[in-house]
């Protein structure tokens, strides 16, 4: 995190140098930053590129918001997909016994959970 933030310094520095500070308000009221909102997949490959694999961070610049919301698209087709095929499966179908079909849906909830975030997060 702190090497983005030193980046983002920095760029600021270079975009503000040499201005005034009226034209540095004027360009920050003109230029508001657009501000992305993902859902949790999208959120934790955020904060696993910036923590554990920063040079993608930084060779996806631009493109991250797209990336980062193609993550969460992905995730819930995946959800989709492997729900439907595990809640076909024997050992996943409901019962008459109210506690245990909330153990199986646990079950099958991580089981999905853990498929992508190896297959999609963290990567």
């Amino acid at each position: 995190y702190n090497h983005k933030k030193k980046i983002n310094e920095r760029m600021e520095f270079i975009m503000y140098e040499g201005k005034t500070l009226e034209e540095i308000i004027e360009y920050q009221k003109n230029n508001k930053p657009i501000i992305h909102k993902y859902g949790k997949y999208g959120n934790l490959a955020k904060k696993y590129l910036e923590e554990f694999n920063f040079g993608k961070y930084l060779v996806l610049g631009g493109d991250l918001p797209e990336y980062l919301h193609n993550i969460d698209k992905q995730a819930d087709e995946l959800y989709n997909v492997m729900y439907d095929k595990l809640s076909k499966k024997k050992e996943y179908q409901k019962t008459d016994d109210f506690i245990k079909n909330i153990q199986i849906e646990n079950e099958i909830q991580k089981l999905i959970e853990e498929e992508i975030l190896n297959e999609l997060v963290y990567v």
